[in-house]
C-alpha cells in the first residue's frame, strides 16, 4: 500500500535545499506553474513551494494553490523517488480552477518522470 505522508521529511526546509534546486534544475513550464526538478541523494521525493505574493495577490489564493500543490504531490511521491521539486505560481494560476492546477501539476510530474528515467 502507496504511504500517501507529506510530513517534515518531504519538504525542502532550508535556503540551501532550494538554492540546491535552483543552481541546476530540470524546468517544466506551462501556463500555471513553472516546476524545477533535481535528483538528491535522501532516497525521498522532497517539495519545496515559492508561491510569490507579486504573481498571486491574495493570501486565500496563495494557499489553495499551496493546499493543491501538496494534494498533487502527496499522491505522485512514490514516483518521484529522489527527487527534489520547487513549484513556483505564475500569473494566471489564481484565475484557474482546481482541477485544472491538478490536470497541470500532473502533466509536469509525467514530464519530470520522463526526463529523470533518460538522466538515469
Amino acid at each position: 500500500m502507496p504511504h500517501f505522508a507529506f510530513g517534515k521529511r518531504q519538504r525542502l526546509l532550508n535556503g540551501a535545499d532550494f538554492k540546491r534546486v535552483f543552481s541546476r534544475a530540470e524546468r517544466s513550464s506551462d501556463r500555471y506553474f513553472t516546476v524545477l526538478m533535481r535528483l538528491n541523494d535522501t532516497g525521498e521525493a522532497r517539495l519545496g513551494l515559492a508561491i510569490a505574493k507579486k504573481q498571486v495577490r491574495r493570501a486565500v489564493d496563495r494557499n489553495r494553490i499551496k493546499r493543491v500543490v501538496r494534494e498533487s504531490f502527496r499522491h505522485h511521491q512514490q514516483e518521484l523517488a529522489s527527487v527534489d521539486c520547487v513549484v513556483m505560481a505564475r500569473r494566471d494560476t489564481a484565475a484557474a480552477a482546481n482541477e485544472e492546477l491538478f490536470a497541470s501539476l500532473q502533466q509536469h510530474w509525467r514530464r519530470l518522470l520522463k526526463r529523470q528515467a533518460t538522466a538515469q
